[in-house]
């Protein structure tokens, strides 16, 4: 697998070397550990997971406000493979979309990418039954990592060397669903296709103001989970938000609202529960309904932007899951009014549900 990867980059490299070219590739070798964080983790993770990343971005070249705005990012596709030295969790396989941001006079690297990920070795009830991980074959793919970036240690080659940090989860679409996050270190060589490469200084948007006053937004999420429990079967959600923001500059706005839970998976897990456990005196009539008020902060860069917000249950009748819950996503403004958006909402890092979104800002 590694020298089939090796191969492909190095061919890459006589065949677009020539080129005046903003595009560029990079080639990581990852090793590290998992971190458990549920019981059932721990009997699972006792190799140290290693991998390969592969990236392919763009420059950006201050054509667009945005590129100047946070520094010349780059953006591109990723392809991520990981292998957990673990015969129940398998390996996986991942492809999704990644921004690379830089500091430091371009030597401190940021990168965020988020996908779509594929595992050899879901749950099976007979032949599986140790992987609480992964309840799905498909599942979402997040990493975040910090790198150290040289891009011209010889030529049009680069030298890279950090740390990434990668989680999968299937959102629980699919019990059981306690996902896994790894810490991995990351070294690798990259290649710029043109050393000529020219970023445009625009100097008319600096100035402008992008201060608004509040703004107020709704908010309709949807999707399916399944409880806990495992075959308790798929059920629709319907979470429906209300929401202010005020933007404070170019790339802040902060958010608070409320919102309303209806997820009708808790319904047949209260169900469950009220039989299965009956010294909690729990009614099967409990109301499944969740009220929640949040905070939030979204961070804006072009029509994208990526959101995190802390909630709070105030309306909780069923208190299986804890009071604090939060959500991360991306969003994306179709109009200055209309924006999609998806998101993760977990307890924690246990995710409830991979929530689809379409909203309204007046």
């Amino acid at each position: 697998m590694r020298k089939f990867y090796l191969l492909f980059l190095f061919s890459s490299f006589s065949i677009f070397g020539q080129n005046k070219s903003p595009f560029t590739l990079d080639v990581s070798l990852l090793r590290g550990n998992a971190l458990p964080h549920t019981e059932d983790m721990y009997h699972l993770v006792n190799g140290h997971p290693d991998g390969i990343m592969i990236n392919f971005g763009k420059k950006t070249d201050g054509s667009k406000e945005w590129h100047q705005a946070y520094n010349y990012p780059e953006y591109g596709g990723y392809f991520l493979y990981q292998d957990f030295k673990s015969q129940p969790l398998g390996q996986n396989y991942a492809v999704g979309a990644f921004y690379n941001f830089y500091f430091w006079k371009r030597q401190l690297q940021f990168k965020l990418s988020q996908g779509i990920a594929m595992t050899t070795n879901p749950y099976d009830k007979v032949d599986n039954s140790k992987n609480k991980a992964f309840g799905s074959k498909l599942m979402g793919n997040t990493n975040f990592g910090f790198t150290y970036d040289n891009q011209t240690l010889f030529k049009n080659i680069g030298f890279h060397a950090g740390i990434l940090f990668t989680h999968y989860s299937n959102g629980r679409v699919k019990s059981p669903n306690s996902g896994i996050n790894t810490y991995l270190l990351n070294v690798g060589v990259n290649y710029n296709f043109s050393k000529d490469f020219n970023r445009i200084a625009d100097t008319t948007q600096v100035k402008k103001s992008y201060k608004e006053p509040i703004k107020y937004n709704f908010i309709f999420r949807t999707g399916v989970n399944e409880n806990p429990i495992v075959n308790s079967g798929q059920f629709p959600f319907y979470h429906i938000g209300f929401y202010a923001d005020k933007r404070l500059n170019r790339k802040t706005a902060l958010q608070f609202g409320a919102e309303l839970f209806l997820t009708e998976s808790i319904k047949e897990y209260i169900k469950y529960y009220s039989v299965a456990y009956p010294d909690q005196n729990i009614d099967a009539n409990t109301d499944y309904k969740r009220v929640g008020v949040f905070v939030g902060h979204e961070l804006l860069i072009n029509r994208i932007s990526l959101e995190a917000q802390l909630g709070f249950y105030v309306y909780q009748p069923f208190k299986k899951d804890i009071p604090v819950y939060d959500r991360v996503g991306i969003k994306y403004y179709f109009t200055n009014k209309i924006f999609g958006g998806f998101t993760i909402k977990t307890h924690l890092f246990l995710a409830e549900a991979l929530e689809f979104g379409i909203g309204y800002r007046l």
